[in-house]
């Protein structure tokens, strides 16, 4: 008698196929009757459970990894487009947000406006309390520039201390509230840790014009905001078109001065220095010219701004140094007048923090077999606000050699009585401004007798800058100033026209 089918092996074959299929939730009940079947049904609902917790497990390390996928992507794309330290877009974003908006400008909307600011005095804070503490400043000067910008306005720092706006939608006047409401939240000062820093901000300001490029738009507020360096620090200039002219200028004159540099352009005028009671010529202030091919005699202030902003600076420093000590060493060799005559030199702040800055100097003056007595370093009191380390192990380190270290130009706004108690000074050279009107403005006589008086409680030698005449010097003579400069005594002059003067007497009485 045949066996009547077993409907189970049908079931149990649909049951494969489903889970083949992908459906893993399948399942078969077994029968009561327990026998082979029921096993191999007991054995396939094992393993499809096993397959389902499998699949469980797949799923949620895929989740997982394309979670992380997600994150490393928006790290990466946070890594291209914001700056590490504050938070702010970057360069590249800014670019393509001022992008986005020229092609609103396009389509009808306003042109936006862009701001570059750059920080007055950043330097002098990480020179003075390192980096991190610039770094703390950096992030709270971001955070102050949001809170002055609307929501539409994108805030970016482009690298170092320099931050621009993208301003979208707002008139001119809009644009130049917020560059006022950014410099009144920086007029207080700013809590870096446990340091408490004041700064301030350059600001240049270009409004687009339909069809500018992003570069070109931050190439002139860049522009705009170096006319506001170099004029009033702290300042606001509106970009100008003459302003790119003059930078190309300021392009060609760097390029000029390197060649001028190397193909022996520059020369050294002496300025005498004059002892005011023996009226004798004891000593010579290096004052750089340049004789350039088409524009003649250049004074220092037509390039010097140029040499600092380029780096040229420390070559014409290195210049002025090794020529006028060459020349100081060929007075003391033909003149017997030229013994204990002094020679001043300029240095600018970055020569002063190169490494082996001191050592170069000194260098220089055995070479030429000059004592180290008989010069003297002129450092203008702005170059000393931030007393940087370098700086200062510098002018220690030359002092101890004998090299003496001059204030220039005391009283010009940077004004420290501290800095005349530090111990590596000598000599405090008063500024012109100071001179002018003291023959007949008694308010200026009275401020000229009080910074002599602080001068000569400290220990420390005058010299009297910018005098133009006897009464002049005979009421800084009266006041106990030894030694003067200016054209009393002529301009300054090259070598050669200098020797005859060298010990020569020009007594007040004389002149």
């Amino acid at each position: 008698m045949a066996t009547p089918p077993d409907g189970r092996l049908d079931q149990l074959v649909e049951l494969v196929l489903e889970l083949a299929a992908g459906d893993r939730g399948a399942r078969m009940t077994p029968s009561p009757a327990s026998d082979e079947i029921d096993a191999v049904i007991v054995g396939v609902n094992m393993l499809a459970e096993e397959l389902q917790a499998l699949n469980r497990d797949l799923e949620a390390r895929v989740t997982e990894r394309t979670l992380q996928l997600e994150q490393a992507q928006q790290q990466l794309e946070r890594l291209a487009l914001y700056d590490p330290l504050t938070g702010l877009a970057n360069r590249t974003l800014l670019g393509d947000r001022i992008g986005r908006a020229m092609a609103r400008a396009d389509r009808g909307a306003a042109p936006p406006a862009v701001l570059l600011l750059d920080l007055d005095g950043f330097k002098a804070v990480n020179d003075s309390f390192g980096h991190s503490v610039g770094d703390l400043l950096l992030i709270e000067i971001g955070h102050r520039l949001r809170q002055v910008v609307r929501d539409a306005d994108t805030v970016a720092r482009l690298g170092g201390d320099e931050f621009a706006l993208v301003v979208l939608d707002a008139t001119p006047e809009q644009v130049l509230s917020m560059a006022e409401r950014i410099r009144a939240s920086l007029q207080a000062p700013v809590q870096a840790g446990e340091r408490s820093c004041w700064v301030s901000a350059s600001i240049g300001v270009c409004f687009a014009v339909r069809g500018q490029d992003a570069d070109t738009l931050l190439r002139d507020a860049d522009t705009a905001m170096y006319a506001a360096k170099n004029g009033a620090r702290g300042s606001v200039q509106i970009f100008e078109p003459g302003m790119h002219a003059a930078a190309l200028s300021r392009v060609r004159m760097a390029e000029d001065l390197r060649h001028a540099i190397a193909d022996g352009q520059l020369v050294v005028h002496y300025q005498p220095i004059v002892d005011l009671v023996s009226g004798y010529t004891t000593g010579v202030e290096a004052l750089v010219r340049w004789e350039h091919p088409q524009r003649g005699l250049l004074a220092p202030a037509h390039f010097i701004g140029v040499a600092e902003d380029t780096g040229l600076i420390t070559a014409l420093d290195r210049w002025v140094l090794r020529t006028s000590v060459r020349q100081l060493a060929r007075w003391r060799a033909t003149s017997p007048r030229a013994a204990g005559f002094s020679l001043h030199v300029n240095v600018s702040p970055a020569e002063l923090r190169t490494p082996l800055f001191a050592d170069g100097v000194l260098r220089c003056l055995a070479e030429h077999g000059v004592p180290a007595t008989d010069l003297t370093l002129e450092v203008t009191e702005s170059q000393l606000m931030g007393e940087d380390a370098e700086t200062i192990a510098a002018l220690d380190q030359l002092r101890v050699a004998g090299v003496g270290v001059a204030i220039d130009d005391f009283g010009t706004g940077y004004s420290s009585v501290g800095y005349l108690r530090r111990m590596f000074l000598d000599i405090v050279k008063i500024d012109r401004s100071l001179i002018t009107g003291l023959d007949s403005d008694p308010q200026q006589h009275r401020v000229a007798a009080a910074i002599l008086a602080i001068v000569d409680a400290f220990g420390l030698e005058a010299v009297a800058e910018g005098i133009e005449t006897v009464e002049q010097a005979e009421q800084l003579r009266a006041l106990g100033c030894r030694f003067g400069q200016g054209f009393l005594w002529g301009p300054a002059l090259p070598g050669p026209e200098m020797t005859p003067l060298l010990g020569f007497s020009a007594a007040l009485s004389e002149t």
